[in-house]
């Protein structure tokens, strides 16, 4: 079947569609939409990302999003492994999280800062991740 784009057109469009994830490995994140914890939700609670995945545009983060997990037993690379039923964390989409502000402790948007920097007679342009509430650099 033909297609009627030009060869490689999809790829640069996946590419454009990918947002840039302002959230990295590390960072403590707040959990701002779905239930709230007092109805058993996860919305204000806070822990720290475990791991980032950029293609899908998810964030694991340390506590929130839990799942059940039926584990039958069996034997495994690295020795047998009991069964039973596990609980442990399931990748969230990143808009779903905000970073959280490290002077004031509320969620807040990150916006990036650019500067030209000089070191050994060369000039570097050095990348740096603000805190929008505050004006704060984030580590």
């Amino acid at each position: 079947m033909a297609s009627h784009t030009k060869p490689g057109t999809a790829a640069k469009l996946n590419r454009a569609r990918r947002p840039k994830l302002r959230i990295k490995k590390g960072d403590l994140v707040q959990v701002i939409t779905g239930t709230k914890a007092e109805r058993g939700g996860d919305r204000g609670k806070t822990g720290r990302v475990i791991a980032v995945y950029p293609e899908r545009s998810r964030v694991l983060v340390e506590g929130i999003n839990r799942i059940t997990k039926h584990v039958k037993p069996g034997a495994t690379a690295s020795g047998s492994r009991a069964g039973g039923i596990e609980t442990h964390e399931a990748p969230i989409h990143i808009s779903n999280v905000a970073l959280v502000d490290p002077t004031t402790n509320t969620p807040t948007r990150v916006r990036v800062r650019t500067e030209v920097v000089e070191r050994d007679g060369r000039s570097k342009t050095v990348r740096t991740r603000v805190a929008v509430r505050s004006g704060e650099d984030i580590s």
